[in-house]
């Protein structure tokens, strides 16, 4: 059965500048690094990149939402950077916030802080 989320793979139609994008906003470096796909860990977790996005179409159909600690201070750094949101903080329930980015192809970026989970 189902062993939990392993990872997520976002299609963009330019590989160098999504790269650049990625690692400009969320600052890491890929470990795979190929001409057809690229990997970075996030911990412990695969984001990928894939240039070829045949068969799919683009962006906001699904979102993965990715453990931060601060949710507001995300958002603060994101909107200086003039990144554009796709859904503000808000709370969930208890102390739980999630909200969403748009990265410069299409794709949502959701973002949570949730405390139940320690990392």
């Amino acid at each position: 059965m189902l062993k939990g989320l392993r990872t997520i793979v976002y299609h963009v139609n330019d590989l160098t500048k999504a790269k650049e994008w990625y690692k400009t906003v969320f600052e890491i470096t890929p470990y795979f690094d190929e001409p057809f796909y690229v990997g970075y860990n996030v911990g412990g977790f695969e984001l990928g990149l894939d240039p070829d996005p045949s068969g799919y179409k683009s962006g906001s159909t699904s979102i993965t939402y990715w453990g931060v600690e601060d949710i507001e201070a995300c958002f603060k750094k994101f909107v200086a950077a003039g990144i554009e949101v796709h859904e503000a903080p808000k709370n969930v329930g208890g102390a739980i916030w999630v909200g969403s980015i748009y990265d410069p192809f299409g794709n949502v970026i959701g973002l949570i802080e949730n405390p139940e989970f320690a990392s």
